[in-house]
C-alpha cells in the first residue's frame, strides 16, 4: 500500500508570534508603511465603522418615518371612525334635516314680505283699537337690515284699562306674524287717577329680505371682508 503524504505541521505559537511582531512598533502617523496584517485589520475596521454609522442614521430615517405614518394611521382610523358614525346616522341625519327644513319654512312664513309691512302696523293698530286703548304714539323707526332678515323697531305709547293692556299684549302675541314688545313700561297715566294705565313700548317686527336687499347685503359682507 502506498504511504499516505504527511501534512505540513503549523506552529500556531510562532504564527502568533509573527503576527504580533507585524502590530509592533507601528507609525500612526504613516498607516502605508504597516505591514498588511495591521493594514487590512484598520481597512477592515474603517469598513466596518462606516457600515455600522450608514446603518443607523438610515435605521434613524426609517424610525422617523415610520412614527410619521403610525400618527398618520392613528389620524385616519379616528377620521374612519367619526365617517363610520355619520354613516350609520345618516338617515336620521337626513330626517332632521327635512324637519329643520320645514321648521325654517314655518319660521319665514311668519316674516312678512316689504310688501305686506303696511298691513301688519294696520294689525297691530287694530289690535290696540280692538282693546279700547288710546294710541298717543305709533312711530316706526329705522329699519335695520340683518344677514338673512330686516328688524323694524316701532315707538308705541297706549293708554287704557290694565286688563285691557294686558289684552292688547296677549292679541299681538298671537298675530299671523312675528311681532314682540320689548322695553315695557307701565305707568298711571298723569291726567287721570281713574285706573287708567299708559304703556310704553318698543314694538319689533321683522320681514324676509327681498333678492335687491340679499344682494346688497352679500356684497356689504364681501367689501368688509375685503
Amino acid at each position: 500500500m502506498a504511504k499516505k503524504d504527511k501534512l505540513p505541521s503549523i506552529n500556531v505559537a510562532e504564527l502568533a508570534q509573527q503576527v504580533q511582531r507585524q502590530f509592533t512598533n507601528l507609525d500612526p502617523k504613516d498607516p502605508s508603511l504597516w505591514p498588511i496584517i495591521p493594514r487590512v485589520f484598520l481597512c477592515a475596521m474603517i469598513a466596518i465603522g462606516v457600515a455600522a454609522a450608514l446603518w443607523f442614521a438610515l435605521l434613524s430615517d426609517y424610525e422617523v418615518e415610520l412614527e410619521a405614518e403610525r400618527a398618520k394611521e392613528a389620524t385616519l382610523r379616528d377620521d374612519y371612525q367619526k365617517k363610520l358614525q355619520k354613516a350609520v346616522s345618516l338617515d336620521l341625519l337626513k330626517k332632521q334635516r327635512e324637519q329643520i327644513q320645514q321648521y325654517v319654512i314655518q319660521l319665514e312664513k311668519q316674516l312678512p314680505s316689504k310688501a305686506e309691512m303696511a298691513a301688519l302696523l294696520s294689525d297691530i293698530n287694530q289690535a290696540g283699537l280692538g282693546r279700547s286703548l288710546q294710541f298717543e304714539l305709533f312711530r316706526p323707526g329705522q329699519v335695520v337690515v340683518r344677514d338673512y332678515y330686516a328688524e323694524l323697531p316701532i315707538a308705541v305709547r297706549v293708554t287704557g284699562k290694565y286688563h285691557d293692556i294686558g289684552a292688547f299684549a296677549s292679541d299681538i302675541a298671537h298675530l299671523s306674524r312675528i311681532v314682540t314688545l320689548n322695553n315695557l313700561s307701565l305707568a298711571p297715566t298723569a291726567k287721570d287717577a281713574s285706573g287708567m294705565l299708559s304703556l310704553d313700548t318698543t314694538a319689533r317686527t321683522f320681514r324676509y329680505l327681498d333678492s335687491e336687499e340679499i344682494q346688497a347685503q352679500r356684497k356689504a359682507t364681501e367689501g368688509k371682508k375685503k
